[in-house]
């Protein structure tokens, strides 16, 4: 069970991410999702090649294109850190595009239709297809990219979520070796948050989304709170987008928090969530960032025991939480090692010690 810390709007922090409301997913188009023969010869287009499918220069462009601020000016060195950055998540998106292939999974036509239907929802028409010719891409690269994205998603869904298993006894055990937690000296409220803010973030979320402007971060929020009212799991959507580092690893999970110490949190916090009823989500904020807070359990003072109603939930969803982290990072570990990687970009930066010139396009992509 998380240890409680003040819950508090996030302070800003600084990378480059994906951006606005036409973020689909971390990555887009490759030349392939299959295995294939040994790639074609390697060009200075050529930026990646895996288990001999090769990832182009263009490839790397779009994604970039697709997931940039347009409204920050960085140096050549930092585009092309960034795009190193991308094409690293191209590399492990290919390789699990390529397990997807051999699972034979697919993205039903019903499923992409949805993703990209909420994707571009917070725009009209016109205006999403002017952010569209502003970044130089199509409909069709945005679907691919969504397409993608799902798939990789499915893979990690069958070959990770589906073999977590959480035993009684070591529901029994954590409870046992942390009874302390369970006992609850004031009123206090267990809690959840999934946070929003209008500038660039370290991101830890599952898809990379980030909202940078004002005008982002509030159409994310109505984004959000409209799947909730379709019956999205808050937990599923604070892993998947809320820009808290801490948080969003565990669900937006904050633990339980005292009244003594909600009632020193910032007025719009404390009342989003004293006197709200469990399972309850209300937005506060301020100064551009917003925090939607979900009131899981509104608990009196007390010794709490497995008996207790949601005891037993909360530490199986804690344990499957932690299980389901570990496994990630060990099969995508697994998977990319067992590739065959050679990152030619990678590589034509050490070789010409980080020289910028003829790895950047004679003008800004999109112009």
């Amino acid at each position: 069970m998380p240890h409680p810390r003040l819950l508090r709007f996030s302070r800003y922090r600084s990378t480059l991410v994906l951006a606005g409301v036409l973020v689909a997913g971390a990555s887009s188009g490759c030349r392939s999702n299959t295995p294939s023969t040994p790639a074609a010869n390697v060009t200075t287009d050529t930026w990646a090649v895996v288990d001999g499918r090769q990832i182009m220069r263009d490839d790397v462009e779009k994604a970039y294109r697709r997931t940039r601020d347009l409204s920050q000016t960085l140096s050549d060195e930092e585009i092309l850190t960034a795009k190193l950055a991308l094409l690293n998540d191209l590399i492990l998106q290919d390789v699990l595009l390529a397990k997807g292939a051999a699972l034979k999974i697919e993205v039903p036509s019903t499923d992409l239709d949805t993703a990209y239907a909420n994707a571009k929802k917070n725009l009209g028409d016109d205006a999403y297809q002017q952010e569209l010719t502003r970044r130089n891409l199509t409909v069709a690269d945005m679907r691919e990219g969504l397409r993608r994205e799902l798939l990789t998603q499915k893979v990690i869904e069958q070959e990770v979520g589906s073999k977590i298993a959480v035993a009684d006894q070591d529901v029994t055990g954590f409870f046992n070796a942390n009874r302390t937690q369970f006992n609850i000296p004031e009123e206090s409220y267990h809690l959840a948050q999934i946070v929003v803010t209008p500038v660039r973030d370290q991101i830890a979320n599952a898809t990379g989304d980030d909202a940078t402007t004002p005008q982002a971060a509030a159409a994310k929020v109505k984004m959000l709170m409209e799947r909730l009212k379709a019956g999205a799991s808050f937990r599923d959507l604070a892993t998947g987008y809320s820009e808290d580092p801490e948080t969003a690893p565990r669900g937006g999970d904050l633990g339980f928090l005292p009244v003594s110490r909600l009632q020193q949190a910032p007025p719009a916090l404390r009342d989003a969530v004293l006197n709200k009823a469990p399972g309850s989500v209300n937005v506060a904020g301020a100064n551009g960032a917003y925090t939607l807070v979900l009131v899981v359990a509104h608990e009196q003072a007390g010794q709490r025991d497995l008996s207790t109603p949601g005891v037993r939930e909360r530490i199986t969803e804690t344990l499957r939480g932690r299980k389901e982290q570990l496994l990630r990072t060990a099969y995508l570990t697994t998977a990319r090692g067992d590739a065959a990687v050679v990152n030619h970009l990678a590589r034509r930066l050490v070789a010409e010690q980080a020289k910028v010139p003829g790895l950047l396009p004679a003008a800004p992509a999109g112009k």
